[in-house]
């Protein structure tokens, strides 16, 4: 083997290593990227929520990988997709969202993008440019590559029959449609979770159709949430979001179960193998995870914030934990009135979502005002300037009345 050869093979086996759960065909995309073909790589994300996380940032990073290394990158929104809503492991049908939800959803997905991938070099679609256009006779054809047998093999669609749930026609379309996304941006190549494993195998059905070769497909391990039970998900509330705060971040990583950080130093950061194998050992050894765990925050806030933020925020987290203290730096916001029912002041300060949130976090002592655990949700808070409100361990604001 010539060192040019070794090299290529080096890098090859770099790509298709951390975090990829699967390959198929493996030797299809072993091939073509040693012999240097640059490939068109395709990731949709529906936006069923507002924002991005550290399960996105698994592929989104591996994507970045693949673009230095002179691929094209296409970052696929599927602001058509989302409006019908992927049933892959839901025990029911999603609830259907419309163009206004999607629109609100999506408004920052690129720019969130764009902490991980180069922008510039990436190229940005909505599936809706060809999905919207489809006429029925475009649809039928398209159907008709697919049985209802191959459908009904999925594992979610097995268990809503055995419990007597329905299964609605237009789930069925879902794969469809991600398939023919593969077909209109012609992709070599499609990432995705192991989850999408059977969307992304559609492309593979429908391509040769329309006389494109199939697509090969990478999927990657699921990140799992801060819970450390189940996939991060923005409706199931365990997510690690790409726009977190650099104190929300550290504080949330920090928050996350013990045996969960092997796992995101190796699906999460960039330090080497080698040295994440070495925590691991010392941790089975009894040495304390809470170290570890501080390298982790650090390195997740590094990667998105930048190192001075990093040192800030661990600084900040050692105060408010550690030394019980309130952080120097808190975010300010304004309100206008003078007096506020308590669960409607949590909210005009956007410290949580809905009125039922902050009931619910009200009445488990998570919320105080100026230090005073507030238990009361009806309560009213008469508004002053300089006022501290706490909500959780991590969420600070101070008031300012205008």
């Amino acid at each position: 083997m010539t060192k040019h050869t070794h090299s290529l093979s080096s890098n090859v086996d770099e790509l298709l290593g951390r975090g990829v759960a699967q390959i198929i065909v493996r030797e299809s995309v072993a091939e073509k990227l040693s012999t240097g073909k640059k490939l068109r790589i395709k990731l949709g994300v529906d936006p069923t929520a507002p924002h991005l996380h550290l399960g996105h940032a698994v592929i989104l990073r591996k994507m970045r990988a693949f673009q230095e290394r002179g691929h094209k990158v296409i970052f696929l929104v599927g602001d058509f997709t989302a409006r019908i809503g992927d049933p892959t492991d839901q025990q029911n049908a999603r609830k259907q969202l419309t163009e206004q939800d999607v629109a609100r959803n999506m408004a920052s997905y690129v720019s969130e993008a764009g902490k991980i991938l180069d922008i510039k070099k990436t190229e940005i679609r909505y599936n809706s440019e060809w999905l919207q256009r489809m006429d029925f006779a475009e649809i039928f054809d398209l159907t008709s590559l697919f049985s209802v047998q191959r459908m009904l093999e999925r594992d979610m669609f097995e268990k809503r029959m055995k419990q007597g749930h329905p299964i609605w026609l237009h789930e069925f379309l879902y794969p469809v449609m991600q398939g023919y996304d593969s077909v209109a941006l012609k992709a070599d190549l499609e990432f995705g979770g192991t989850d999408q494993t059977f969307n992304v195998l559609a492309a593979r059905t429908i391509q040769p159709h329309y006389s494109q070769d199939p697509q090969d497909i990478i999927t990657f391990e699921l990140l799992e949430g801060t819970d450390g039970k189940r996939k991060m998900s923005m409706s199931i509330g365990n997510t690690i979001n790409l726009v977190d705060s650099p104190d929300e971040m550290y504080g949330k990583t920090m928050a996350i179960p013990d045996t969960l950080i092997v796992r995101y130093f190796l699906l999460a950061t960039d330090v080497p193998e080698r040295e994440i194998s070495q925590f691991e050992q010392e941790m089975k050894k009894g040495a304390n995870p809470k170290k570890y765990k501080e390298r982790l925050a650090t390195e997740l806030v590094t990667i998105y914030h930048g190192k001075s933020h990093a040192i800030r925020a661990a600084a900040a987290f050692t105060k408010v934990f550690k030394d019980k203290k309130i952080p120097d730096v808190i975010p300010e916001k304004a309100v206008h009135d003078s007096s506020y029912q308590l669960i409607d002041f949590l909210v005009a300060l956007k410290l949580t979502p809905s009125k039922s949130e902050a009931r619910r976090l009200i009445q488990q002592g998570a919320v105080s005002v100026d230090s005073k655990v507030m238990n009361n949700w009806q309560a009213t808070v008469t508004v002053r300037s300089g006022m501290i409100v706490k909500v959780g361990k991590r969420k600070f604001v101070k008031v300012q009345k205008v």
